[in-house]
């Protein structure tokens, strides 16, 4: 007997926890763009798992890749190498302009790796007092939800009842050099980086004001102190080009990956960074039994390769205004602003609640999710068609105005 949508639905109310609150649409079949969910209503997906699917459902190439190494092998552990490994590693640190990797799986285990070795080469490399670096972050963030790093969150649905809470992080405004000057003057050599999003994504997609990544970096490079960009979700073509951080020329001193890079198949995460900085860690000081696995490897190597001929770049960037251009033209009596890069967008309503908005999207077959009350969010796959986006855009702009 097949399951129907409310007996599928119904399950989940029972034996799940409540740690999420989905729309209701449950999806049984995925290609491209489109979903399908029981029952056979098909859905243009918007929303692309936070960019974890930049490449799309079920892109032919990565299943490919996917399908080879499955029929080799894919978990060894790090007890012992594997061939995917030294390649991946290599054409990752090749793709960002780096020397080191270090993989991991989800995104908060790249931020943790990044927390502990910017700690670490504190201690070791700056000389900073033992148990007393400071890590920078900025309101607004969202890094991961591990109890380390929601001790730094400004959100309380992340933070409130986790703690006792991590010290050793100070959050100032997102956007405003003169906090974070300040917090240099206060901490001095004390702090060992400044961990940012170049696009805040959970905030609403967030950019910040221009001058900003650059005057981040001078400070950063000023004190000695190491810049970390967390692009799990704005990096690998999603804001028309690799790296959010080029906007502005910047080059971090190590950035943070994950979600597309895993091709919508598989968790990959990474640190991406300089001999110096990954370089303090030994054998046996920080792992992950299936971070860099040989399956993660093989397909994030495809992601590469598919990054390398900067096709997605490119359509993120073209068909990225034209969705900036057709959202900004909503009227200001229902849409009050449009931010973001890319084919990346975050739309703040004057009155709509954005769970409200995103439920009569789903009725008009397209997927978005809100954020933070009159929010949505809005990032399709980046392999999607101009005619596909148009179809996509022209039921938001109907919906909406209907609302």
């Amino acid at each position: 007997m097949t399951e129907t949508m409310p007996d599928l639905m119904g399950l989940t109310r029972e034996h799940s926890a409540r740690n999420y609150a989905p729309l209701p649409v449950v999806i049984s079949e995925a290609e491209g763009v489109w979903v399908t969910g029981v029952g056979g209503r098909r859905y243009l997906d918007m929303l692309a798992a936070y960019s974890a699917l930049n490449f799309g459902h079920r892109h032919p190439r990565l299943v490919a890749a996917a399908q080879r190494q499955l029929e080799r092998v894919t978990l060894v552990s790090r007890a012992f190498d594997h061939d995917q490994f030294g390649p991946f590693c290599a054409e990752l640190a090749e793709l960002a302009g780096m020397e080191m990797v270090l993989p991991m799986n989800s995104g908060a285990e790249a931020v943790e790796t990044a927390i502990k070795v910017a700690r670490k080469w504190g201690y070791q490399v700056r000389g900073v007092p033992h148990d007393e670096a400071v890590i920078v972050v900025f309101d607004g963030n969202f890094h991961g939800r591990t109890t380390t790093i929601v001790s730094f969150s400004s959100d309380p649905d992340a933070r409130e009842d986790y703690g006792p809470y991590t010290p050793g992080f100070v959050n100032v405004p997102y956007g405003d050099l003169g906090a974070l000057r300040s917090a240099f003057a206060v901490y001095g050599d004390r702090v060992v980086a400044v961990l940012a999003e170049p696009v805040q994504g959970e905030a609403g997609v967030i950019v910040p004001p221009p001058g900003f990544l650059a005057g981040v970096r001078e400070l950063c490079t000023q004190a000695g102190a190491l810049m970390i960009a967390d692009e799990i979700q704005s990096g690998l073509g999603r804001v028309g080009a690799t790296f959010a951080c080029s906007a502005e020329g910047v080059v971090p001193d190590a950035y943070l990956l994950g979600k597309a890079l895993g091709g919508g198949i598989v968790p990959v995460s990474a640190m991406v960074s300089s001999r110096s900085v990954l370089g303090v860690l030994r054998p046996g000081q920080h792992g992950s039994t299936f971070g860099g696995n040989p399956l993660a490897c093989a397909v994030a190597r495809e992601v590469i390769a598919m990054l390398r001929t900067g096709e997605y770049q490119e359509r993120s960037a073209v068909l990225g205004r034209r969705m900036h251009a057709r959202l900004s033209a909503l009227p200001a009596s229902v849409v009050s602003s449009v931010r973001g890069r890319g084919l990346w967008a975050g739309v703040s309503f004057t009155s709509l609640p954005g769970r409200v908005a995103c439920e009569r999207l789903a009725g008009a077959g397209v997927l978005a999710k809100e954020t933070h009350g009159n929010v949505i969010r809005l990032a399709p796959p980046l392999v999607i068609t101009e005619s596909e986006l148009e179809w996509a855009l022209d039921r938001i702009e109907q919906t909406l105005l209907a609302s």
